[in-house]
């Protein structure tokens, strides 16, 4: 399948089939999708939450009590879930921790090299740390790259998926201790197969044409 085919074939999932469950290696592969996503500076402001069990479901699907009751069957139903959540802050105890590890995987050539990350890291998030105020924005759009990775990643593994922010995000963010662990819950991500019931599986895509969203100069 081409990335653009997947492309084509990607579609919000509306009903899973609970009797479909995907196996050890493509969560192997889900989990290295998510791992490996772009980030601003690899900045990598994340956690994933991944649900596999019917007890771990229900606990999500709390989040979806009262006016999110319409978004609980995709959370129970679906083979997995993911939760991804962003972290709140984003201090230099972290900033040295990350360096260290791109230290280890052999991101330096030498201390020039090492001290350029140093500088241009610093320079992006300290904008948004002091300068913009808005770090904790800056760090979700990270975590919605990720999550448009996944889901490209996941329709050319021909598994469904669908994002789902109608949840209650202090519900969530209690059930799992978030807070504590420095991270709020921004989007829930069920994943499996798609039942035969999925009114949305077979209806067009409608997008803009080429001239309303591009300019070419």
């Amino acid at each position: 399948m081409s990335i653009i085919d997947a492309a084509e074939k990607r579609y919000s999932t509306k009903v899973f089939d609970p009797s479909r469950k995907l196996n050890n290696e493509q969560l192997q592969q889900i989990k290295a999708l998510i791992r490996l996503s772009a980030s601003s500076v690899n900045s990598q402001p994340w956690h994933v939450i991944i649900a596999a069990t019917d007890d771990a479901k229900q606990r999500i699907s709390k989040a979806t009590e009262g006016p999110y009751v319409f978004n609980k069957p995709k959370i129970v139903d679906a083979s997995h879930v993911l939760v991804f959540c962003s972290k709140i802050t984003i201090d230099d105890d972290y900033l040295n921790d990350l360096l260290a590890c791109e230290q280890q995987d052999g991101r330096f050539s030498n201390e020039q090299s090492k001290q350029r990350m140093v500088d241009g890291r610093n320079f992006f998030v300290d904008l948004h740390r002091k300068t913009l105020d808005d770090a904790d924005h800056w760090m979700q759009k990270q975590v919605y790259l990720n999550i448009g990775s996944l889901l490209l990643g996941v329709a050319a593994m021909g598994i469904d998926a669908v994002p789902i922010e109608g949840f209650d995000r202090e519900i969530l963010d209690e059930e799992f201790d978030l807070n504590a662990q420095g991270f709020t819950s921004l989007v829930i991500v069920p994943i499996g197969y798609h039942s035969a019931d999925d009114f949305n599986a077979d209806v067009p895509k409608s997008r803009w044409q080429d001239e309303k969203i591009f300019t070419e100069c």
